[in-house]
C-alpha cells in the first residue's frame, strides 16, 4: 500500500460498487447501508481485524459480526476483497440459486460469515455470547505471556437492531458483566423501512447505552481517522463499546443518499452511472475493478498468515511449558465428550418409585452427574435457577470477576439468554446451556430457529412442560408450544417419561451436535418406573420405543405417550387386558430421532398393519396425526388451560387414563363413540 491516500477511497469505493452492482443484477436486495457503512467496515477491516482470509476458522481471529444482515453484500465485499475464497463470480450470483452470496450471511455457507443473520437483534444478542465464550475461555486457560485468547468481537448494528427489544436485554446483560472485548460500531443514519427513524423513535440510544454501563462515543461515519480514534480509544476501556457513527445510507448516490428509497431496493441503471460519476468512479462496466485494490487482498493475506503464524508459535510454547493446560484447551474447542461406552456408568441409575420425582428434578441430578466428565458444560437459566434446576454445585457462578464461574445468572432475560448460548456455541470452547419454563420458549423461538439454521448443538432446558403446573393458570399452561418447536426444521425436542429417560435424552442430547436439542421436563412429580417387563431407559436414545409389549403376536391398539402421560399409559394398558384388549404402549420422548431411524425399525414400534392407534399427551394434538393415522385418535388439548390444582386440570381437560381405555373401546369396537 504504497500510495495509501489514493488507494484507500479506491477500496471503499470498490465495497459500494460492487454492493450496488450485485443488488442490480439480482434486482433484489439492500444497496444503501453497504454504500453509507464502507468507510467505518474499510477502517475496521484494513487497520484493526485480526483475522486471516486463507483460514477462516482459525481461532486467535477477532469475530465479526453483520448484525445488518439485510446489508449482507457490505460483508461479501470485504470478503472477496481482503482474499477470502469468495469469487467475484459468486458476487455476480449474489441471491442466485446455489450460491456462496445469499440474500442474508448464512453460517457454513459463505466462508468467513460467523453467523447466520437478518433478523434484527439477533446479531448483536449473539455476539455477546461469543465475548462471554471468550473471557470464558481466557479465565480458564491464559497464563502470563500466553494470551491465547484475546481476541475482539466486533459487530455492525443499525437503527433497527438497537430498536429491537432483545438488544436492549443483551446489553444490559454485557453491561452488567463488563464485556470490554466486545465492540459494536452502530450505523446511524437514521432510516429504516418506512422512512425517517423520527416516525418511531425519539429515545437517545448514546445516554441508554451509558446508563447500560457501555462506553459510548460518537463519531463521523465517513472520516477515517475518527473512527480509527474511536477504534483505539475503545480498545482501552473496561467496559463494551459502542460507537455510534453517523452516516448517510446510500453514500455517493445523487438522488437516493440519505432516503429510504436506497433502502431495500435496486438503484436503477441510471442511478448507478449518477453514483460512478459522483464517486469519481472511471470504470463503467458492472463488476468492474481497479487492478490496485489487489494490494489490499494481499496485504490482508499477509497480515493474516503472520499473525496466525505468531499464534501458533505461541500454542506451541504454551503446549512445552503446560502441556496438561493444552490438551484440555484442545479438548474444549473439539467439545471433547466421554466416549459412548462410558455414559452407562457416567449417568445417574435411578431405583424404581411410585413417588418418583419430577423430570426437572431428574435433570438437575444428571447434570451434576456429568459436570465432572464435561468440564466446559456450563449452563444457567433466567431467573428461575431453583425452578428449573439448572445449578451445577460446587462450580461458582459467573461474573465480572470470575469467569471461571459454570454457573450463568442471565436474569429476566430469556431473548437474550438463547441468543447468548448460540454464541457460545459458535465462539468454541463451551457446552453451554439455558433454562426457562416451556411457554416462555415463545421467547426463545427465534434464537433456536437461527441455531437450527445454522446447525449448532444449543441446548435448552424447558420446566413447567404442561397443565401440570396447576394453579398457575392458562398463562403458565403451555398448550401450543410442544408442537410449534416439533415443527421447526432440524430441532430435537426431548420430553421424557421419568428420571431414567431424562439420564439418557441427556446423553443423546449432548451428543447431537448438527442443531439444538430441547429438554422438556415436569414440574410435577412422576413416578420412577420398575423397568422388569418394560423396555429399557437406554432405548430413548432411539426417539420412541416399545416400553409395554403385548402378549400376542401383534396388538389389538397402540398406545403413544410422552412425558408425563406415559404412567396414564400404563395404567390403561393393564386395565385393557382384563377386558381382553391386547394393548402396547409406545414411550415417544423425541418425534425427531424416532423419525430418524431405519424404516425397519419404525416399523418394529409402529407396525403399519396395526392401524388402531391412540396418541395422549398433554398439548395441543396438532402433528400427531401422522403417527395415529386416520384410524387413530389423538388425545390432546387444543384449549387454554385451567387454574387450579394440578389433579383437577388433568381430570377437566380430559387427560386421564380412563380417557385412553374409552377411545380403546371405541376403537376395539365394545363401546359405540358418545
Amino acid at each position: 500500500m504504497n500510495d495509501k491516500t489514493r488507494l484507500d477511497p479506491l477500496c471503499v469505493n470498490s465495497i459500494r460498487v460492487l454492493s450496488m452492482d450485485a443488488v442490480q443484477q439480482a434486482n433484489s436486495g439492500h444497496p444503501g447501508m453497504p454504500m453509507g457503512m464502507a468507510d467505518v467496515a474499510y477502517v475496521l477491516w484494513s487497520r484493526f481485524l485480526r483475522h486471516n482470509p486463507a483460514n477462516p476458522e482459525w481461532y486467535g481471529r477477532d469475530r465479526f459480526l453483520l448484525s445488518a444482515g439485510h446489508g449482507s453484500m457490505l460483508l461479501y465485499s470485504l470478503l472477496h476483497l481482503t482474499g477470502y475464497k469468495l469469487s467475484l463470480e459468486e458476487i455476480r450470483r449474489f441471491r442466485q440459486m446455489g450460491s456462496h452470496t445469499p440474500g442474508h450471511p448464512e453460517y457454513g455457507v459463505t466462508p468467513g460469515v460467523e453467523l447466520t443473520t437478518g433478523p434484527l437483534g439477533q446479531g448483536f444478542a449473539t455476539g455477546v455470547g461469543m465475548a462471554m465464550a471468550a473471557k470464558v475461555m481466557a479465565a480458564r486457560f491464559n497464563k502470563e505471556g500466553f494470551p491465547l485468547t484475546d481476541h475482539t468481537v466486533y459487530a455492525i448494528v443499525s437503527d433497527g437492531d438497537l430498536m429491537e427489544g432483545i438488544s436492549h436485554e443483551a446489553a444490559s446483560l454485557a453491561g452488567h458483566l463488563g464485556l470490554s472485548n466486545l465492540m459494536y460500531l452502530y450505523d446511524s443514519n437514521r432510516i429504516t423501512i418506512d422512512g425517517s427513524t423520527d416516525l418511531s423513535m425519539s429515545d437517545d440510544p448514546v445516554k441508554r447505552f451509558e446508563g447500560l454501563g457501555w462506553d459510548v462515543q460518537v463519531v463521523d461515519g465517513h472520516d477515517h481517522e475518527a473512527i480509527a480514534t474511536a477504534i483505539e480509544k475503545a480498545h482501552q476501556t473496561d467496559k463494551p463499546s459502542l460507537i455510534e457513527c453517523k452516516t448517510k445510507i446510500g453514500f455517493g448516490s445523487p438522488n437516493k443518499e440519505g432516503k429510504e428509497t436506497s433502502h431495500g431496493a435496486p438503484l436503477g441503471d441510471e442511478e448507478i452511472q449518477a453514483t460512478r460519476s459522483a464517486l469519481g468512479w472511471d470504470l463503467r462496466e458492472a463488476f468492474a475493478l481497479p487492478e490496485e485494490v489487489g494490494a489490499w487482498r494481499d496485504e490482508s493475506l499477509a497480515r493474516g498468515a503472520d499473525a496466525e503464524e505468531a499464534w501458533n508459535t505461541m500454542m506451541q510454547e504454551y503446549r512445552e511449558q503446560y502441556p496438561a493446560e493444552a490438551e484440555a484447551f484442545q479438548k474444549a474447542l473439539a467439545r471433547d465428550l466421554p466416549p459412548s461406552a462410558e455414559w452407562s456408568t457416567i449417568l445417574p441409575q435411578f431405583d424404581p418409585s411410585e413417588k418418583g420425582m419430577a423430570t426437572r428434578k431428574a435433570s438437575g441430578l444428571v447434570l451434576n452427574a456429568i459436570k465432572d466428565h464435561i468440564p466446559t458444560l456450563t449452563g444457567g437459566s433466567a431467573d428461575l435457577t431453583g425452578s428449573n434446576v439448572t445449578y451445577l454445585d460446587g462450580q461458582g457462578n459467573l461474573s465480572s470477576d470470575n469467569f471461571s464461574g459454570r454457573n450463568i445468572h442471565y436474569g429476566v432475560r430469556e431473548h437474550a439468554m438463547a441468543a447468548a448460548i448460540n454464541g457460545m456455541n459458535l465462539h468454541g470452547g463451551m457446552i453451554p446451556y439455558g433454562g426457562t419454563f416451556l411457554v416462555f420458549s415463545d421467547y426463545n423461538k427465534p434464537a433456536i430457529r437461527i441455531a437450527a439454521l445454522c446447525e449448532i448443538p444449543s441446548l435448552f432446558v424447558f420446566s413447567h412442560d404442561s397443565i401440570g403446573l396447576g394453579e398457575d393458570g392458562p398463562t403458565h399452561q403451555p398448550i401450543e408450544h410442544l408442537a410449534a418447536l416439533r415443527a421447526t426444521p432440524n430441532v430435537q425436542v426431548f420430553r421424557p417419561a421419568d428420571a431414567n429417560e431424562v439420564a439418557w435424552c441427556w446423553k443423546a442430547a449432548i451428543q447431537h451436535r448438527t442443531g439444538p436439542s430441547l429438554m422438556v421436563l415436569t414440574r410435577q412429580s412422576l413416578p420412577t418406573l420398575d423397568r422388569a417387563g418394560l423396555g429399557d431407559a437406554s432405548e430413548s436414545e432411539r426417539g420412541a420405543y416399545i416400553l409395554k409389549r403385548e402378549r400376542g403376536s401383534r396388538p389389538d391398539v397402540i398406545i403413544i405417550a410422552t412425558g408425563s402421560e406415559v404412567h396414564l399409559g400404563l395404567m390403561a394398558v393393564e386395565e385393557l387386558s382384563t377386558e381382553g384388549i391386547d394393548a402396547r404402549l409406545v414411550s415417544m420422548p423425541c418425534m425427531e430421532r424416532f423419525d430418524a431411524q431405519s424404516a425397519s425399525y419404525r416399523e418394529e414400534v409402529l407396525p403399519a398393519a396395526v392401524r388402531k392407534r391412540i396418541s395422549i399427551e398433554a398439548g395441543a394434538t396438532f402433528g400427531w396425526h401422522r403417527f395415529t393415522g386416520t384410524d387413530g385418535v389423538a388425545i390432546g388439548i387444543d384449549r387454554f388451560g385451567i387454574s387450579a390444582p394440578y389433579h383437577e386440570v388433568y381430570e377437566a381437560l380430559g387427560i386421564t387414563a380412563a380417557r385412553i381405555i374409552e377411545e380403546a373401546r371405541v376403537l376395539m369396537g365394545t363401546k359405540p363413540r358418545v
